[in-house]
């Protein structure tokens, strides 16, 4: 069973199409979530099911029924915002029955679902502090317990970890993705984080320009990247102009080589595209499939991860990725071999064009 169902929904504010033609199943019980830069569509797309903003055409429902007329305030969702907008005279309990109290729940039955909601959000014994009083964290909680207590059929949630530093964000990710699991209703989140969207989801749409670009498992789509535009918007990613042969064989400058991945069918002008971590260095003369020469410009270390970038022939610069504990890292000015697995090479095909940030 579906939770949410658009059925070609386009929406447009004078002559900017922020959304178009987009249709998308979300399984209920899924968490699911839009990713792309800011002005691509995911934040419209989300409104649109909440009912905040009428679609120019098409349809939306929810479960089995089309909610598309129906005004905000009487579908079964509810909405995090980035913004927690908790009310700073009153204290967590207050915050969280706030719409309990709004709906007319019985006096007698809110105490036991506010407790309820702030077990499941970890908030046990704050319940007479003030916003204040919390840390962001600790706000993006009572945020989240307040939706959650309205038991909506789906949650959707507008970037809630964005006002959060890195590593409380981190923490979050996994928490939240451990409150759907328990709670088992269909989370729909909207993110420009990669690591987020990869951390949290079941399936993600990558979406440019008001379309969605690829849809799938985090796994598939950072593994399998169907356009130049997802390659490089989801991780770090090798882009290179080649010229296709067909049955694989590509040609890159005066180097012929094989991908086994993408589009092995084209010819003529294409892009490749292969992952820092599936490049392998290896020393000069190296005898491996796929393998150029090249120097070593610029070492940067990270701590668990060291990256490389090696100048092929021809200027062109790429990025690898080296563990932390190799025997021998390479250093500045080093020659090496430059390994492209045909199992990691990837034929891009053609895509839709990509919305500006």
């Amino acid at each position: 069973m579906a939770g949410v169902v658009l059925d070609s929904i386009s929406k447009s504010f004078g002559d900017v199409d922020a959304v178009r033609e987009l249709t998308l199943e979300i399984g209920d019980g899924e968490f699911f979530s839009l990713l792309g830069p800011s002005g691509c569509g995911k934040t419209t797309t989300l409104r649109l099911v909440a009912g905040f903003e009428e679609p120019t055409s098409g349809r939306v429902f929810l479960g089995d029924r089309d909610v598309t007329q129906v005004p905000a305030h009487k579908r079964p969702v509810n909405t995090v915002f980035q913004s927690y907008a908790l009310f700073p005279h009153l204290n967590v309990a207050e915050n969280v029955a706030f719409g309990l109290r709004f709906r007319n729940v019985d006096k007698r039955d809110r105490g036991p679902k506010v407790a309820t909601a702030l077990e499941l959000v970890r908030l046990q014994g704050l319940q007479r502090r003030r916003p204040s009083q919390l840390s962001g964290g600790q706000q993006q909680r009572v945020a989240l317990a307040r939706a959650l207590v309205l038991e909506p059929a789906v949650l959707l949630l507008d970037e809630p970890l964005g006002a959060l530093d890195a590593r409380l964000r981190r923490s979050l990710q996994i928490e939240l993705k451990a409150i759907q699991e328990q709670v088992g209703i269909t989370f729909v989140y909207v993110t420009h984080d990669q690591e987020e969207a990869l951390t949290m989801s079941d399936r993600m749409a990558v979406m440019s320009d008001g379309r969605v670009q690829q849809l799938g498992t985090p796994q598939d789509v950072y593994e399998e990247p169907e356009t130049s535009f997802v390659a490089d918007f989801l991780g770090v990613s090798n882009l290179m102009e080649a010229v296709a042969e067909g049955d694989g064989r590509v040609r890159l400058g005066d180097a012929v080589l094989v991908a086994e991945r993408g589009d092995r069918t084209a010819r003529g002008d294409v892009k490749l595209t292969i992952r820092p971590e599936r490049i392998r260095l290896e020393p000069p003369g190296s005898e491996a499939a796929n393998s150029l020469p090249g120097t070593v410009r610029r070492i940067v270390y990270l701590g668990s991860v060291t990256q490389v970038f090696v100048e092929l022939p021809g200027s062109k610069t790429l990025q690898a990725t080296v563990q932390a504990g190799d025997s021998s890292p390479p250093r500045d000015g080093d020659a090496v071999s430059v390994v492209l697995p045909p199992e990691a090479l990837r034929v891009l095909g053609t895509e839709a064009p990509a919305a500006s940030d």
